[in-house]
């Protein structure tokens, strides 16, 4: 990291961003929602984000992860998004924005109601994070709710054809 994360303020780098992420992540216990473009930013192929996430689906049986993407396409080709899928399908759901959803620039993170981290333009390596900030929270998961009205078909694991 070039600096020390400091909730509660503004910080920019991808290596940041990515360390703040890992931090979130790591303090979801019973919900996850995430809300991203492509997964392209963030590190999400990483054995580091996979392994953080398949301890969050693992540890609690109640655990679930939603995600929202406006496009599948890489999350889809990545053998470790997908893995997760496959194994916990019952507690993980992905989905696709429709394409009123499609102008949404920045993405977000939220654990538990209460911690988030938010990109605040997928091309700018500038966020903001915190942990228990439930009212900051509340006003994202209300955006998530939102943008989970513009979804089409959930990504499915089954193949097609007989």
């Amino acid at each position: 990291m070039d600096n020390e994360l400091i909730p509660n303020t503004i910080i920019v780098g991808e290596r940041n961003y990515e360390a703040a992420l890992d931090l979130v992540i790591a303090e979801a216990r019973g919900e996850l929602l995430i809300f991203d473009q492509d997964f392209l930013h963030g590190d999400y192929n990483s054995a580091q984000r996979y392994d953080l996430l398949h301890h969050f689906l693992s540890e609690n049986p109640l655990s679930k992860l939603t995600i929202i993407l406006q496009s599948t396409d890489f999350f889809r080709t990545c053998p470790r998004l997908f893995k997760l899928l496959e194994i916990y399908s019952h507690k993980m759901v992905v989905y696709e924005t429709n394409d009123h959803a499609k102008i949404a620039k920045d993405c977000f993170v939220l654990a538990d109601k209460c911690h988030y981290l938010r990109r605040f333009h997928i091309d700018q390596a500038r966020f903001k994070f915190a942990l228990d900030d439930v009212e900051t929270a509340a006003s994202l998961t209300s955006r998530f709710e939102e943008l989970l009205e513009e979804t089409t078909e959930a990504v499915s694991i089954g193949k097609l054809g007989l």
